[in-house]
């Protein structure tokens, strides 16, 4: 199975896990942070959204594999919108989505296939907060912005409940889920089952 089952132990609530222990400059923007990210038209006819943990190997492996494909043969061409929900498994992933949430657009869907691609490194690092911080500085987020957003209750609060939203709605239970149109896919399978299944959906 290309997927990773859901850790319940390690999360607790994030206002136990990441309490500020020195003051933040840096403003949060709560709406802008919890609004969809979302790449492609908008009007586009068929939907894809992907619940993912950062640190999640096997999500990592879809974007390395599948991902690209996907975006350039449906949503560059406006046949389909990929929508990312975060699902983290660990504390870590529940930071790292947190400060990549300090950006949007394009930058936002950049900053993810970079943190999925130097996952092995930042996860493995001796301090994985401050790797993810200087791959953020790559992508434009000083570091006292993602101090800020990486302890902000509100947004940790906010990405958990969209966790529990996608157990209730969908059932997700491990990573990566799939939701495209009315199909629910499990596990990081390669692009020509993702293939098959959005012509289906488009048909």
């Amino acid at each position: 199975m290309h997927r990773r089952t859901l850790n319940l132990g390690i999360l607790g609530l994030a206002g136990v896990l990441l309490t500020p222990s020195v003051s933040l400059a840096a403003e949060v923007d709560l709406e802008a942070a919890t609004s969809p990210r979302v790449l492609g038209d908008p009007d586009a006819p068929l939907t894809m959204i992907e619940y993912s943990s950062l640190t999640c190997p096997h999500c990592a492996s879809f974007h390395v594999n599948s991902y690209k494909q996907i975006v350039e043969a449906y949503v560059d061409t406006g046949r389909l919108k990929f929508e990312m929900r975060d699902f983290p498994l660990d504390q870590y992933a529940l930071r790292a989505s947190a400060m990549a949430r300090a950006i949007d657009g394009k930058a936002y869907f950049a900053l993810i296939d970079m943190l999925f691609k130097q996952q092995s490194s930042w996860t493995r690092s001796s301090n994985p907060l401050d790797s993810v911080k200087k791959i953020g500085r790559l992508a434009g987020i000083p570091a006292d912005t993602a101090d800020a957003y990486m302890t902000n209750n509100d947004l940790l609060d906010a990405i958990l409940n969209g966790r529990i939203d996608a157990q209730n709605d969908y059932d997700v239970n491990s990573t990566p889920t799939f939701v495209i149109g009315d199909q629910v896919v499990r596990g990081a399978e390669p692009f020509e089952t993702f293939q098959k299944i959005i012509e289906g959906q488009l048909a």
